[in-house]
């Protein structure tokens, strides 16, 4: 991370939505029970607690989080993990359901979920809105792409995230000229354009807008007005732009100049790649910066414990996240997530496995490999689902 001064006129003026009402289908039995920002994530997280935590790292401390589906444990989890802000000190974090304040819809899509509360951006008054993703996993500070968009004047820029260019057909594709101004959006192409002086690489869209409050609001609303919109940023209001005003691409880099860590954890393969990066010996995704904390809530709960020491039945875990609570009785662990108050009974080994909180996994079992990982989701878990 770039060395920036505590605060400046950008983050301090500088309004966060995050966007986390979506359903998550996608992600199957892990969003049953709630949206897909608030499900588990690297043994002690949710996923929302990635892109709360770039924002309160960067000094944005502005922050509206639209919610709408499933949202009871997402809602109680940003009000026990995220309370700390203090309204006194000009710092927060409002939940902003769908209320039906401008007609009788819920929210119809991302753009028109910011549509529905422009009365309340307004209110705050900001010199930028920044728009982001409550369902992605990654470490940035948003700072240089504040700064750089305040310097470009752009109407709007997109952050974005480069790719190799055959990998990039299953997502957004930003075309772009060298001064980095976009001349095309191509959603999934099979073909994806390379970009300037890089022919292996191609920017993909990381869901990340950064907008001028006026512009934002009148493209919202011509958006709105019309019918043949699904009322989506990606979909409509970004590719609508494009070559009608200035629309920027900002690449998100690492420290040494390589493309940044990001990863859309929308479906269940996905979500559980992610989660195996983070059991590698150097992961890329790293979770013990202390200079770049997470910051999420978790209960009152004892050390983790490992117990016995006999050939054949030895509480172990090798290349593995074990969080609190958890007991491996005898147990053995390889390359997998262990979330919080889970028991792991003799003789019984997990590998290459993702166990959400609460599990009591038996006496012998084996589990082992990503299409098992499920089996900790229903089988063996707890008769209520975890909150």
């Amino acid at each position: 991370m770039k060395n920036y001064p505590r605060s400046n006129r950008n983050t301090h003026d500088t309004l966060a939505l995050v966007l986390a009402g979506g359903q998550g289908s996608r992600l199957q039995d892990l969003t049953e029970w709630r949206a897909k920002p608030a499900v588990p994530f690297g043994a002690k997280y949710r996923i929302i607690d990635f892109v709360l935590s770039n924002c309160v790292n960067s000094d944005i401390r502005h922050i509206g989080v639209l919610v709408q589906y499933k949202s009871h444990s997402l809602i109680r989890h940003i009000q026990r993990a995220w309370s700390f802000m203090r309204y006194e000190i000009g710092e927060f974090i409002e939940l902003w359901p769908a209320q039906q304040r401008l007609d009788k819809e819920w929210y119809q899509g991302t753009a028109n979920a910011v549509y529905q509360n422009l009365d309340i951006i307004r209110r705050y008054n900001p010199r930028y809105v920044l728009v982001l993703g409550g369902d992605h996993v990654y470490a940035m500070d948003y700072r240089d792409m504040l700064d750089t968009h305040d310097k470009s004047g752009a109407d709007v820029t997109v952050g974005c995230v480069e790719v190799p260019r055959m990998e990039a057909t299953g997502f957004g594709v930003m075309s772009v000229d060298e001064s980095m101004k976009v001349t095309r959006f191509t959603e999934k192409p099979a073909d994806p354009e390379a970009m300037p002086g890089k022919a292996d690489k191609a920017l993909a869209s990381m869901g990340i807008y950064i907008f001028s409050p006026e512009f934002l609001f009148d493209k919202l609303i011509e958006d709105q007005d019309n019918p043949d919109s699904s009322k989506d940023f990606g979909k409509d209001i970004i590719p609508s732009l494009i070559g009608r005003h200035d629309v920027r691409a900002y690449s998100f880099l690492d420290e040494d100049g390589g493309p940044g860590y990001w990863r859309d954890v929308g479906t269940v393969e996905s979500y559980w790649s992610a989660n195996m990066d983070l059991c590698h010996i150097t992961p890329e995704l790293n979770l013990y910066n202390s200079g770049w904390p997470i910051w999420t809530y978790q209960a009152q709960l004892p050390p983790a414990k490992f117990a016995f020491d006999d050939a054949g039945r030895r509480g172990e875990a090798i290349d593995s996240l074990v969080s609190a609570g958890c007991i491996l009785s005898g147990a053995r662990v390889k390359r997998s997530i262990i979330s919080s108050d889970t028991f792991v009974h003799s003789y019984a080994l997990v590998k290459d496995s993702v166990v959400l909180p609460s599990v009591d996994i038996g006496r012998n079992c084996r589990i082992s490999g990503k299409r098992q990982c499920g089996s900790p989701l229903g089988r063996y878990r707890t008769q209520l689902p975890y909150q």
